[in-house]
């Protein structure tokens, strides 16, 4: 039985364009550069160069409806359609006769390698070469064999099908502690201490260091001193000693080694945005001298026009050139208009955050940081709270005073004892004044911190001055204790 009804259903439905943004809002610039470059390999529609202005929306303007022919082309269809086959989405434009050639970046020798390569140095059988190069391929980074031989005797008989035992793993693990750096192997940060503390000269301060790790590591960890100068009857110059010679050694001797260039470049800060203050009148401007301006291939555009007025007797291999042609521009220009309007959105943003924090970028001091949060730039240029979020994520800036994450101006407010609302992170910087000023014989604890702030103003409870602190990455004021 057929029966009518009224259903009201909500739903958000977003562009391809408007998803290009978001995801586009999200990349600092050197990743942008990478998804630059990969869009220009992928869609031969893509170009690098700047558009004329004269040209205009050729696509809009064409129309490919005669108005009475059945066989003509719905491209909304087309677009729409998910089951379109992946070989129609790849671009193959590349003859037999091209070169390719891959140009080698060498990297360097990683930690591993350097492991491995000490394994030819010995005279092994086959038998422990295989097991010593297993041993060494289950050392993660830091230098640390976090395995139990138990587990690796089972597990290296369904890869490799090598039997062997626990002793004789125990063996071969015995014999890559032995490799440089001094420590690799160890299963904890006591082992890895101990086994350094093997190769030095074993003086007086050296052996009694080895006693009190083997003895005495909860202690030192916790650093209660004065338990370790009672259990190994020593004055308090002999233990400075005896630490001396602790604090000298690498915890993470895998960290030692030169590790692979191309991870370290990673880790290289490449501002977003570049400010500039000509007597007090700062500039915004993107850092883009490596971002290429893009436009749409004429060739294409020229080819779309040739396929779109010869309709007349069309194969169903034309309808589909056409279409892979039209899905091609419609790409490059979502593609184009998404990189416009990431650099419009993070300029708004940036001048934004820029003329609410106007005071600090001009004297760059700490203490001139208003509170500010998402919703106060949100507020200003009319931006929803998570496009802030996403401008906000992962950018930098480069100051005359230096280079800053965007989040770093960002802080919540308090009201100090005369009604004004401060940032916390004026709070923060002066407990990093007198943290770095204390006694470090008698550390200063998070009460007497809260004491302090209080006769400047800040009535501020322990427990968040003991929040602000672990912000910090601040260690509680025994574990600041020196000797």
């Amino acid at each position: 039985m057929l029966k009518q009804q009224l259903q009201l259903k909500l739903q958000q439905k977003l562009s391809p364009a408007q998803i290009q943004v978001i995801k586009m809002l999200e990349v600092p610039t050197l990743e942008l550069e990478e998804r630059i470059r990969q869009e220009l390999e992928e869609n031969p529609a893509l170009e690098e160069g700047a558009e004329a202005d004269s040209e205009t929306d050729e696509l809009d303007e064409l129309s490919l409806d005669d108005g009475g022919n059945n066989d003509d082309i719905d491209f909304d269809e087309y677009i729409a359609d998910d089951d379109i086959p992946d070989y129609k989405l790849k671009a193959n434009n590349t003859s037999k006769e091209d070169k390719h050639e891959d140009i080698p970046f060498s990297v360097g020798m990683t930690f591993h390698e350097f492991l491995v390569d000490q394994v030819g140095l010995l005279q092994l059988s086959e038998k422990d070469r295989l097991l010593t190069e297993y041993v060494i391929g289950n050392i993660d980074d830091e230098g640390y064999l976090r395995r139990t031989p138990e587990a690796m005797v089972d597990d290296i008989v369904f890869q490799s099908g090598v039997q062997t035992t626990d002793e004789e793993m125990r063996r071969i693990i015995n014999l890559v502690r032995q490799f440089d750096p001094t420590g690799v192997g160890a299963s904890c940060l006591q082992e890895c201490l101990l086994l350094q503390l093997e190769r030095k000269d074993q003086t007086v301060s050296v052996k009694l260091a080895k006693r009190l790790l083997a003895e005495y590591f909860e202690e030192f960890s916790k650093k209660h001193y004065d338990k370790i100068l009672r259990g190994l009857d020593m004055d308090d110059a002999m233990l400075k000693k005896v630490m001396n010679e602790i604090i000298h050694l690498n915890p993470k001797p895998g960290n030692a080694w030169s590790g692979n260039i191309l991870e370290k470049s990673m880790a290289t800060i490449v501002p977003d945005f570049i400010l500039e203050n000509d007597e007090n009148q700062l500039t915004v401007s993107l850092n883009s001298s490596n971002v290429p301006e893009l436009r749409v291939n004429s060739t294409y555009n020229e080819m779309f026009q040739d396929y779109a007025g010869n309709k007349q007797n069309q194969s169903k291999e034309m309808k589909d050139a056409v279409m892979f042609v039209k899905q091609k521009i419609d790409s490059a220009r979502w593609f184009i208009d998404a990189i416009k309007q990431r650099q419009q959105t993070l300029l708004t943003t940036m001048m934004a955050i820029v003329d609410f924090q106007r005071e600090f970028f001009i004297e760059g001091d700490d203490t001139y940081l208003k509170p500010m949060i998402l919703k106060d730039i949100a507020d200003r240029t009319g931006y929803d709270i998570s496009t802030i979020s996403r401008v906000s994520n992962s950018k930098y800036i480069q100051t005359e005073f230096g280079i800053f994450p965007v989040k770093y101006f960002f802080s919540e407010s308090m009201t100090n004892d005369v009604g004004e609302e401060v940032s916390t992170r004026e709070i923060k910087q002066i407990l990093i004044q007198c943290i770095e000023n204390e006694d470090k014989n008698k550390p200063i604890t998070d009460e007497t911190l809260a004491a302090v702030l209080k006769t400047k103003g800040y009535i501020i409870a322990r427990r968040t001055v003991a929040k602000y602190r672990e912000q910090l990455n601040i260690p509680v004021a025994r574990m600041r204790r020196e000797i």
